[in-house]
């Protein structure tokens, strides 16, 4: 069952966080198409998600990995390589498919 969510993106950059070490909350280095940042509360970090979007460059399959600020509840934040491509892809309403929901010992 689809789960309707509030995707913004980021990247790496001073800009959207600070700094350019790309390190993600679990420990991995943020990847383009793979890395997501979730609340941990409603996606548990290590989850295996779908994300449905109808462009080809979105659609696919993204592990939760990632924390935010401002990633609350229903609200999830994909990565992007480059600043200009989070910046492109502004705020969407999608559907997500949690695949494999995985516990991690991150907190």
């Amino acid at each position: 069952m689809p789960l309707e969510v509030t995707a913004t993106a980021y990247d790496a950059c001073e800009i959207c966080c600070g700094n350019s070490l790309g390190i993600t909350r679990s420990g991995t280095k943020v990847q383009a198409r793979r890395t997501v940042a979730v609340d941990p509360k409603v996606i548990p970090l290590g989850s295996l998600i779908y994300i449905a979007h109808p462009d080809p460059h979105i659609d696919g399959l993204y592990s939760a990995e990632d924390t935010g600020g401002m990633i609350k509840n229903l609200r999830i934040d994909i990565y992007h390589k480059t600043h200009e491509e989070a910046v492109k892809f502004g705020v969407n309403k999608l559907n997500i498919y949690i695949l494999k929901n995985q516990k991690t010992s991150v907190q």
